[in-house]
Order: structure tokens, then C-alpha cells, then sequence
């Protein structure tokens, strides 16, 4: 393949900003704050996960402290009827009264048994609310902090995006005024060689690979016409030789 100087050194150009375009989109994928977004999101949903069964548990104690209340206004209930019927004196049996009496003495220990419950059911009820402020506050600091993050993170892709895009339009003006042949080979082995086709030949020694040239293959370049596309023997890029190439 033949291509004049000049192409051949504009295809240098265009890949320096295909390098260019690779280091942006690394540093699209590496940003840290997509790591930091990440790990937030985890706790995020760890912390979101504590507050339900928190919520859950609070929601529990709700109920179980309304049942117990409810049985201690029972109790008390019928503890007031039977200290009425005992005060009218329509209960004149000693056998009724006594019955009558040991039910209101059994029914006072049942109500301090239920209200000792209830205590304790509400003692555990605040606690279970406590733990739901905290863990609302908890997701709403953790959320924050990922809107934080995100928009932080969104600002600093736009600004690559938008980097990426002018150095798009860069490469495709120079590399519209490469010949199409030229361009062909060079996109082939960018995908082949890890995204460099075309390597500067600098002191002898191939930019691409980083291996100098052997003599044998310097003297073929040496002999050959100016317009000839060569290649490395070792990595197979197109080699473009400059006023640097100490040939």
C-alpha cells in the first residue's frame, strides 16, 4: 500500500486522538464517585432494611400495647360491677358475698398484671421508635449524601462526554483527509493491537511495541520510497516514519 507523507504522518494525528478518546472513556468508567455511589447505595439499602423490620417491630408494639389495654378496661369494668353490686348490698349470701369478694380481689391482681404488661409493652414500643428516628434520619443522611455524590458525579461525565464529542469531531475532519484505504487498514489493527494501529518510527525503534528495530528491517525501511506504508515486523502497525526515525 502506498500513501503520500503527509497522510501518513496525518494518521498520527489520528491517533492521538483516538488515544485521547480512550483515556476519556477510561476515566469514565474509573471515576470515583462510581464506586462511592455504589457502596452508598449498599448501605442505603442495609439501613432502609433495618428501618421496616424497626418499623415493623414499633407497628407490632402498637398493637400488642392497644389488646393489653383493652384487657385492663375489661378487667377494670368488671371489677367496678361487682364493687357496685357489692356496695347496693343486693348481694346478701355469705357465700356470694365471699365469692363475690375474692372475685374482686382476683380481678385487682389481674388488672396490676395487665398494666405491668402494658408498661412493659410501651416501654419497648419507645424503644422501637427511638430506633425508627434514628434509622430515619440514617437513610435520609445516607440519601443525601448519594444525591451528593451522584450529582457530582453527573457534572464530572458531562464534562467528559462533552470532551469526547469535540475530540469525535477533530478526528472525524482529519481523518476524512486520510485516504479511505489507509484508514481501512489503520481502523483494523487499532482493533487488533489494543487500540493503536499507527506507531511513530523514533530512533529507530517502533512506538508502538517499544521494540528498536532489528538491522535487517531498518535497512528495508531505508531503501523504501517514501510513499510506502510500512509495517513493524514484530507488532504488525503501521510504521510512519519522521525526520526523528534515525534511519
Amino acid at each position: 500500500m502506498n500513501a503520500a507523507p503527509a497522510d501518513q504522518i496525518r494518521l498520527l494525528d489520528v491517533q492521538d486522538l483516538d488515544v485521547r478518546l480512550q483515556q476519556i472513556a477510561h476515566k469514565r468508567r474509573s471515576l470515583p464517585e462510581h464506586a462511592e455511589v455504589e457502596s452508598l447505595t449498599k448501605d442505603l439499602v442495609q439501613q432502609r432494611d433495618l428501618l421496616v423490620a424497626a418499623q415493623t417491630e414499633e407497628s407490632d408494639c402498637a398493637r400488642e400495647q392497644t389488646k393489653a389495654e383493652q384487657d385492663v378496661d375489661q378487667v377494670r369494668r368488671r371489677a367496678t360491677r361487682d364493687q357496685q353490686r357489692l356496695d347496693s348490698g343486693a348481694v346478701t349470701s355469705p357465700k356470694d358475698l365471699e365469692s363475690l369478694q375474692r372475685e374482686i380481689v382476683s380481678l385487682a391482681k389481674r388488672q396490676g398484671d395487665l398494666e405491668d404488661i402494658v408498661l412493659e409493652v410501651m416501654e419497648r414500643r419507645e424503644s422501637a421508635q427511638e430506633r425508627v428516628a434514628e434509622l430515619t434520619d440514617r437513610v435520609a443522611t445516607v440519601q443525601g449524601r448519594i444525591d451528593e455524590v451522584t450529582a457530582r458525579r453527573d457534572t464530572a461525565l458531562g464534562e467528559l462526554d462533552a470532551e469526547a464529542a469535540s475530540v469525535t469531531k477533530k478526528r472525524e475532519v482529519v481523518a476524512a483527509a486520510v485516504p479511505a484505504d489507509l484508514m481501512k487498514l489503520y481502523d483494523r489493527l487499532r482493533e487488533q493491537q489494543g487500540g493503536v494501529g499507527a506507531a511513530k518510527l523514533f530512533q529507530r525503534t517502533c512506538q508502538g511495541c517499544r521494540q528498536e528495530l532489528a538491522i535487517t528491517e531498518l535497512s528495508e525501511i531505508r531503501s523504501a520510497a517514501p510513499d510506502t506504508v510500512v509495517r513493524c515486523e514484530n507488532c504488525r502497525r503501521i510504521l510512519v516514519r519522521t525526520a526523528d526515525s534515525g534511519l
